[in-house]
C-alpha cells in the first residue's frame, strides 16, 4: 500500500468524539448518555423547522426541483438573517461584513489562513486562551500554522481565572501573535468574558497591532446579571483604534438547535479581510444552497421574538445545570465543577477525589469500550470528553486536562438528571480497578 502523508498518519480523533467513535464499536445493550459532542435535543427555531418541511411552497426557491449554486460569499436572505441576529442583541450592524460558512468551524479555518504567518513557520502565531476549543488547534496543525497559549487555572470554588494581564503580554512580546481567540461564552470553561474583559483584551490589540477574534457561537447564554457580552460592544469610542481588527464567529448551530444545518458567517468591519476571506473560499464554490435557505428564515424573526426565545432557553440550561452542579457534589464531595456562568458546558475536575496518576483518556476509554452500570434496571454508560486535548502544552505529565472532563448540557432534562449518578458510579469502579 502507498504511504500515507505524515499528516494523516498522525491524526487522532478530536477529543469531543473520541468517546462517540469508541461506543460505536460496542455490540451489547448498554445505553450511553452522550454529553461530549454538542448535538442538542431540542427543535431547532419555528421559523426554520416550517421551511425544512414545507422546501416547495410557491415561494421555496426549490419548488421546481433545481438546486443551484450561491454565491461564495452568502445568499442575501441568510446574510441577513445573521445581521439581523446580531441586531437583536443590541448591536449595531452598519458597515459591518458578512460572510456566510459551512458552521462555525469552516469560519475557525478562514480566520487561521486569513491571520497568521506562512504554513510552517513560527511568523505570526494563533494565540489562544487555555483550556481552548479543540478545533482552533486542529485546524492550525492542518494548515501547519503555530499556536501558542497563555492558561487559566480551574479553582477549587469552580471558577476560571485569566493570567495576570502581565503574564499575557509577556507572551505576546516574546511570540509576536497577530491575532487572540476569545470566546465570552467560553467553550469548555463555561467561563463568561464581560464588558470589562473584552476591553482589556481589545486594548492588547491595540496595544500590539492584533486582530481579536470573538467566537459568539454561544451569544446570549449567560448566567449572570451582567449585559450581553460581545465584541460588537467594543467599538472605537471605548477602545479607540479597535476597529477593523475586529472579527467575529456566528454559527446555526447552538442558539438556534440546528448543529447538523452547518451554517455559520465571518463578520468583520474590515474589507479588505472580508473580501481575501471570499477570494480564499471560492475554491470551497458556495455553502449548502438548501440550508442557507432554512436558516435565512431568521431574517423576517422580530426581536422581541428573538429575545424571548434567548431567555426561554436561558432558564431551560441554567435550571439544567445549577441542578447538576449540585448533585455532582451531593455524589461526589470534594470534585470540583466549573461555574455556570455561561455557554452549556461543565469541567468536572477529579484531582481532590483521584488517586495518582489518574488520566481522564482513560477514564474516557473505559466508559466507552466498556464498562455499565445499573440505573432504573437498565445499563447505561456515559460519554464525556477528557480535557487533555484542550490544553496545549508540551509536558503531558503537567497537562490540567489530565483530571478534567467536559460535560455538555445536550441530551434532555430527564436523562441529563441521571449524569451526577453515572459518573459517580463509573468513576469509583474505575478507581477500584486502579
Amino acid at each position: 500500500m502507498p504511504k500515507l502523508s505524515n499528516h494523516f498518519q498522525s491524526r487522532k480523533p478530536s477529543a469531543i468524539r473520541t468517546a462517540q467513535i469508541e461506543f460505536m464499536e460496542r455490540s451489547d445493550d448498554t445505553k450511553a448518555i452522550n454529553t461530549a459532542i454538542w448535538n442538542v435535543s431540542l427543535p431547532a427555531y419555528p421559523a426554520m423547522q416550517k421551511r425544512m418541511f414545507d422546501l416547495q411552497n410557491e415561494n421555496s426557491p426549490f419548488k421546481n426541483g433545481v438546486i443551484k449554486y450561491t454565491a461564495t460569499v452568502w445568499e442575501k436572505e441568510t446574510n441577513e438573517a445573521f445581521l439581523n441576529i446580531v441586531r437583536s442583541s443590541g448591536f449595531d450592524t452598519n458597515w459591518l461584513y458578512s460572510q456566510v460558512t459551512d458552521g462555525g468551524s469552516q469560519a475557525m479555518e478562514l480566520v487561521t489562513l486569513g491571520t497568521c504567518g506562512d504554513a510552517w513557520s513560527n511568523e505570526s502565531p494563533l494565540l489562544l486562551i487555555d483550556a481552548a476549543y479543540t478545533n482552533y488547534v486542529s485546524f492550525a496543525e492542518r494548515l501547519g500554522r503555530k499556536t501558542i497559549s497563555v492558561r487559566r487555572t480551574l479553582q477549587d470554588n469552580g471558577q476560571f481565572t485569566l493570567p495576570d494581564i502581565s503574564e499575557i503580554e509577556k507572551v505576546i512580546e516574546t511570540e509576536k501573535p497577530k491575532t487572540i481567540v476569545v470566546i465570552p461564552y467560553d467553550n469548555p470553561t463555561w467561563q463568561y468574558y464581560n464588558l470589562e474583559a473584552m476591553k482589556t483584551i481589545a486594548k492588547l490589540c491595540v496595544k500590539y497591532d492584533m486582530r481579536m477574534v470573538s467566537d459568539e457561537a454561544y451569544r446570549e447564554f449567560y448566567y449572570t446579571d451582567e449585559p450581553v457580552s460581545s465584541i460588537r460592544w467594543i467599538t472605537n469610542k471605548e477602545v479607540p483604534g479597535i476597529e477593523w481588527k475586529r472579527i467575529s464567529i456566528e454559527t446555526s448551530s447552538k442558539v438556534w438547535n440546528a448543529c447538523g444545518l452547518r451554517i455559520g458567517a465571518l463578520i468583520t468591519d474590515n474589507k479588505e479581510f472580508h473580501e481575501k476571506s471570499v477570494a480564499e473560499n471560492t475554491a470551497w464554490l458556495c455553502s449548502n444552497a438548501i440550508w442557507q435557505y432554512i436558516f435565512g428564515s431568521l431574517a423576517h424573526e422580530s426581536h422581541t421574538d428573538l429575545q424571548t426565545r434567548y431567555t426561554k432557553q436561558r432558564k431551560y440550561y441554567f435550571d439544567m445545570m445549577n441542578n447538576l452542579t449540585v448533585e455532582f457534589k451531593n455524589k461526589l464531595p470534594w470534585i470540583i465543577v466549573s461555574a455556570p456562568d455561561a455557554s452549556i458546558y461543565s469541567v468536572v475536575e477529579v484531582k481532590n477525589i483521584a488517586k495518582p496518576w489518574f488520566d481522564a483518556m482513560e477514564f474516557v476509554l473505559y466508559c466507552a469500550q466498556k464498562w455499565s452500570v445499573d440505573i432504573n434496571w437498565e445499563k447505561y454508560t456515559l460519554l464525556v470528553s477528557p480535557m487533555t486535548g484542550f490544553y496545549k502544552t508540551k509536558e503531558w505529565e503537567t497537562n490540567p486536562g489530565l483530571t478534567q472532563m467536559r460535560i455538555a448540557y445536550v441530551d434532555t432534562p430527564e436523562k441529563m438528571a441521571l449524569v451526577p449518578e453515572l459518573f459517580a458510579k463509573l468513576f469509583q469502579e474505575f478507581e477500584k480497578l486502579r
